[in-house]
Parts: C-alpha cells; sequence; structure tokens
C-alpha cells in the first residue's frame, strides 16, 4: 500500500498492524484517530505505555504480568490458596477475572504442549506449578486450558504430572465449545464452566 503519510506516521501504522484484530485498513483508521485526538489519546497513550514498559514485570509466583512481584492477584489475601487455577496464557487469566466466577490463586503455564510447534515439557512452566502443589496448602487444581487438541493433551499431562501429590484436579465443564478459546468466550459461559467443573 502506498504511504500517504510521512515516515513517523507510516511507522505508527505499521506498529497498530502488528496489533491482534487490526489489519493494515483498520490500523490507518487506528492511527488517524490517534492524530485528531492527540492531546486526548495520543499524548497520554505514549505515556501510559512508556511507564508501562518500564514497570511491566512477570509475577514469579504465577507468571501474570504486572508492575508488582508479586502481582496484584497473589498479593491479595482474600483469595483462597487452596484453589489453583491454572491456565495457558495471561489473557486466559484476565478472561477469568474479568467474569469473577472464582477467587482462587492462578498458574500460567506459558503455553501448550504441541509437538509439531516443539512446544515440548520444558518449554512451559511446569517446574513452578509441581513446586507450589508440593508445598502442601493447595488441594485441588481446575485445569482451565482451551478445549483444543493441544490443551487437553496438556491437561492430560499435568494431570499425570500432579497425581503423585494427592490433589483433586478439576477441568472446566462443558460450555467451552471444543476448539474455543478462553479469551473469546462470554463471562456467561465462563462463570457456566467454572461451577460444572468435573474430575479428570
Amino acid at each position: 500500500m502506498a504511504a500517504v503519510a510521512g515516515p513517523e506516521i507510516e511507522r505508527l501504522i505499521q506498529l497498530l498492524a502488528r496489533m491482534p484484530g487490526l489489519g493494515p485498513r483498520s490500523a490507518r483508521r487506528a492511527a488517524l484517530h490517534l492524530i485528531k485526538k492527540r492531546e486526548q489519546l495520543l499524548g497520554p497513550l505514549a505515556e501510559a505505555m512508556r511507564v508501562a514498559a518500564e514497570r511491566i514485570v512477570v509475577c514469579s509466583a504465577c507468571g501474570n504480568v504486572d508492575t508488582s512481584d508479586p502481582c496484584t492477584l497473589c498479593a491479595d489475601p482474600r483469595r483462597d490458596g487452596s484453589i489453583l487455577v491454572v491456565v495457558e496464557d495471561v489473557s486466559d487469566l484476565w478472561a477469568l477475572e474479568r467474569a469473577q466466577a472464582i477467587k482462587a490463586r492462578y498458574h500460567v503455564l506459558g503455553g501448550t504442549l504441541s509437538p509439531l510447534d516443539g512446544v515440548g515439557p520444558g518449554d512451559l512452566n511446569l517446574d513452578r506449578l509441581v513446586a507450589r502443589v508440593a508445598e502442601g496448602e493447595i488441594r485441588e487444581v481446575i485445569l482451565a486450558l482451551n478445549a483444543t487438541v493441544d490443551g487437553q493433551t496438556t491437561a492430560h499431562y499435568v494431570t499425570d504430572l500432579l497425581s503423585p501429590h494427592g490433589v483433586t484436579v478439576t477441568r472446566l465443564a462443558h460450555g467451552v465449545p471444543v476448539g474455543g478459546e478462553l479469551d473469546y468466550l462470554d463471562e456467561g459461559t465462563l462463570v457456566a464452566a467454572l461451577r460444572q467443573r468435573t474430575a479428570i
């Protein structure tokens, strides 16, 4: 596509086009909107992104992203430390929190097992998961993984991995469509799925 503005604006468009859900045309519209509202949006957005880039860390306990370690969720004393919800990615954690269905602790695996893509157990945050369960406080591990082939493979692997530790391992109930991803589900479906979880 031909350049319609100077290199700085074209760079903004190119970067916006890398965002999920934005293609080149949507990125141009977003860039134009930001430029038109530069005092209300562009300046504050640039400042918020600068501050976030300086302060964002990965929580050493659960793998969530926040500006503190431990993260806000891990530091919350109102959460039930006996329940651990295992998710694939931070976006899944945020989706479950948005639903406000459970006040538990979380663990982010950082992906799912995928032999075709070369993702093995060593590529996931499994050692920390086993260590957390081995500490003895956790009674139930909820596998809130995507209902994909890789998600199900990972769920079975994690179940086998945790079996020596005597914890109850459950998974999300039906309601999460096969092939679906947690980040795209509505809050009602997530609440129903958490409430109807079953043992594996």
